[in-house]
């Protein structure tokens, strides 16, 4: 059977990648020296090995092997070796201490623990080399996180609720509790990470409802630039940077994620299932597929779908001649057969419909063959008819408006079970629609970050705004898919179900350019922090009172890591909220907000580090679920509503972007829907040093939060006045974890947390 030459290069370098990863922290030349320095002390006639060899060369095949027991001895030196290597960078690794330490007040311990993880890193990794030594997820203590949870809404409740809630949370701990933490710490045992498969299967893929609003999420284009106004042309660029980003992934040439200004490496296991990926429909659960490669993409054009191959004889076709084939997409005037132009709605409506569906009529024959290669492509391409962006007489109008697009659309011209769909608008302007489980959005955010920058900066245009390169005349024709769908088929339910949900929608995005991140640290608080406490007292200013508000964090610190919640409305943000609004003196109000933004940070540290509150409940849940009891502690923790939602998207590859040269390449970031239908979904990207963009999300049917626009006006407003107090600090001291100062390298680094943020969306 004949190999393609470019499956046959993907292999190879599979091969090679493993075996380099494999041996991390060392290297496969190391094996060399081990097995040199053993034939040298042989040779000098001293035994290394204290009779190992001579017992090896027994039972050999072949007496008198010497040289051959001695090489098979280094070879097992070697790799006992790299597992007391692996084994110490975990250990290393496990190490988060330094997270907690002042500015100025490094302990002993961190200033040693600091070269030594600098030494066993000085290696250059591949994306996955960290994998095998990253420690697991612990399980807290469940004393702890009961502890917590009840101080976390002790400013939500009254005084006789808070009471209810403690006798409910003191007999859980006392009784049920103690049972289901001996059987969440045997899982622990023996699972990678305790967490992310039943959140992966419990929290997304047994979700009955739309993914479309209630879990995708989307990201958007430059805010001020368009690269090109030519569709076809922003199309071949975008694809083309997403597959060079897709070869580097294979290849495992992208630098692991690192925890910003340091050598502490993040979980990478999300990058696997990026591309080739999509999420199929099923009655009770769905599944999320993964091929290892796919030569072609699915593209989508006014009710038709197109396989497009972009690979010619394992060649990578250059982006003039995939502007080329897309054009030609463009360019055909035939019509969506019956029933083909609305198909998309089965991807937005309820799952099982969609699963019903896909067994009775996509099961086999034609529509079988069609949809396979929708599901098997590397991604969805979208190529819009509408022009979208921060355009015309009504910029902010035109913004909210591109948002809803992007999360939405139509409802029927997105392909939502793909891992991600492309967006292409007619002129020129893109962005992205991403599905949730399979991965959390700083993934796709660097993704984003990348074919951006390579779109803008690496791939270019010509003058008159078409793809650079040469055309292959001889390339055959975009595949037009052919279907044959019964007229019984009910995709116009899907669609009313979807409609329904995307017209309940109000989105609003604004850009904040009163300041940023640079006024916000002369005044030594953490960026991050100041804005939840903005969030805080918009809300309170809104609703007149404060809710349960969830900040994502990552847990990529451990091994298959995900997310974990900030529960950001805390004792002290209330009482410092409660002190401006009831006129307290400035003095009062300064010191009560530098503990509000000190607490905000040790949450946040707490939560990275594995010691958060609802990961840890969620999974005790599932296990009582299991063995068949009931906890109405449990149930209640569950059910509570997230009516301010919260996440920061990352800007992970500043380098990418030469933004005081281009100081226009400003990144718009992405959002998400609203979690509770009375609630609101707030995301926001710290851009630069003088600037801030803010993405809320609401639902019309909520008379409380139709006014999500006075929300967000209310947020700029109360984000100049809480900067206006000029909050300073005790002298000599940094509350903030975004100026935690490493020595590493020989130079003092600055951690920013905003950097590391996690952009996710709690969906339950």
């Amino acid at each position: 059977m004949k190999i393609k030459p470019r499956l046959w290069t993907f292999y190879c370098n599979i091969s090679t990648d493993f075996l380099i990863k494999g041996v991390y922290p060392a290297s496969p030349s190391s094996w060399l020296f081990v097995a040199i320095g053993i034939l040298a002390t042989m040779y000098m006639q001293s035994d290394p090995s204290m009779g190992l060899i001579t017992k090896i060369q027994q039972h050999l095949p072949l007496r008198g092997q010497t040289m051959v027991s001695a090489l098979v001895f280094s070879t097992l030196l070697w790799l006992s070796l790299i597992l007391a290597l692996r084994f110490c960078l975990k250990l290393l690794l496990s190490y988060h201490q330094w997270m907690f330490e002042k500015h100025g007040r490094m302990s002993n311990t961190t200033k040693v623990w600091v070269p030594l993880v600098r030494l066993l890193s000085s290696r250059k990794p591949l994306l996955y080399s960290y994998q095998s030594s990253l420690p697991h997820l612990p399980v807290p203590a469940i004393q702890d996180t009961v502890s917590r949870y009840l101080e976390s809404v002790r400013p939500l409740l009254t005084d006789p609720e808070f009471k209810r809630m403690s006798d409910l949370a003191n007999e859980f701990e006392s009784n049920l509790g103690n049972r289901l933490q001996r059987y969440l710490k045997l899982k622990a045992l023996w699972a990678t990470n305790y967490v992310s498969d039943w959140w992966e299967e419990y929290v997304y893929l047994r979700s009955r409802g739309p993914i479309m609003v209630n879990s995708n999420y989307y990201g958007m284009d430059f805010l001020y630039v368009t690269p090109t106004s030519v569709q076809a042309a922003r199309a071949g660029n975008t694809i083309t940077a997403l597959l060079l980003y897709r070869r580097k992934v294979n290849r495992e040439e992208l630098k692991p994620s690192r925890v910003p200004g340091t050598v502490i490496p993040l979980c990478a296991a999300q990058c696997e299932r990026m591309f080739n990926t999509t999420r199929t429909p099923g009655v009770e659960t769905d599944v999320l597929q993964h091929w290892l490669d796919s030569e072609f993409v699915a593209v989508y054009h006014r009710g038709r779908y197109f396989r497009l191959w972009v690979y010619r004889a394992g060649r990578l076709l250059s982006p003039r001649e995939i502007e080329d084939q897309i054009q030609r997409i463009l360019d055909d005037a035939s019509p969506p057969l019956p029933g083909e132009e609305k198909l998309g709605a089965l991807t937005a409506g309820d799952r099982i419909p969609w699963a019903q569906m896909r067994k009775q009529y996509f099961s086999s024959g034609v529509n079988k063959r069609s949809l396979d290669i929708i599901e098997r492509a590397a991604f969805f391409v979208t190529l819009d008819d509408e022009e979208q962006g921060m355009r015309g007489d009504d910029p902010e109008g035109n913004l909210d408006r591109y948002a809803k697009s992007l999360l939405h659309g139509k409802c029927y011209d997105r392909w939502f079970d793909k891992s991600f769909s492309v967006v292409i608008y007619k002129n020129g302007k893109s962005g992205l629609n991403a599905e949730h489980s399979w991965a959390d959005a700083p993934t796709v955010a660097h993704l984003w970050e990348y074919t951006l920058a390579t779109d803008a900066f690496q791939l270019g245009y010509t003058e008159d705004g078409h793809c650079k390169g040469d055309v292959e005349p001889s390339l055959p024709q975009p595949q037009r898919l052919v279907w044959n769908i019964p007229a019984e088929a009910q995709v116009s339910s899907s669609l009313a179900v979807a409609q329904a949900l995307a017209d309940d929608v109000d989105c609003h995005v604004f850009p904040f350019r009163e300041f940023g991140k640079g006024r916000i640290k002369k005044c030594r608080v953490s960026p991050d922090a100041f804005i939840q406490i903005s969030l805080q007292l918009a809300y309170y200013r809104d609703r007149g009172g404060f809710c349960l508000t969830y900040e994502a964090s990552m847990t990529r610190l451990f091994r298959e890591g995900r997310t974990e919640t900030v529960r950001s409305c805390s004792n002290e943000s209330c009482a410092f909220i409660t002190a401006l609004e009831s006129g307290e003196t400035e003095e009062e109000c300064r010191r009560l907000f530098q503990l509000a933004s000190e607490r905000h940070q040790n949450l946040y540290r707490m939560a990275m580090t594995g010691a958060g509150i609802d990961r840890h409940l969620f999974c005790l849940y599932v296990v009582s679920k299991y063995l068949g009891v009931e906890s109405p502690f449990l149930k209640e923790v569950l059910s509570e509503p997230w009516r301010l939602s919260t996440s920061q998207t990352p800007v992970q590859q500043m380098n990418l972007f030469d933004l005081k040269n281009h100081p226009d390449f400003i990144s718009l970031g992405g959002g998400f829907g609203p979690v509770a239908d009375d609630g609101y979904g707030v995301s926001y990207i710290i851009v630069g040093e003088d600037m801030v963009n803010f993405h809320v999300s609401s639902k019309y049917s909520c008379s409380q939060t139709v006014r999500f626009f006075m929300f967000g006006m209310g947020l700029q407003a109360m984000m100049s006045y809480i900067q206006g107090m000029a909050i300073v600090p005790r002298k000599g001291r940094m509350y903030a974890f975004a100026h935690f100062h490493f020595l590493f390298n020989h130079q003092l680094f600055i951690v920013n947390t905003h950097s590391s943020k996690i952009f996710f969306f709690f969906f339950f």
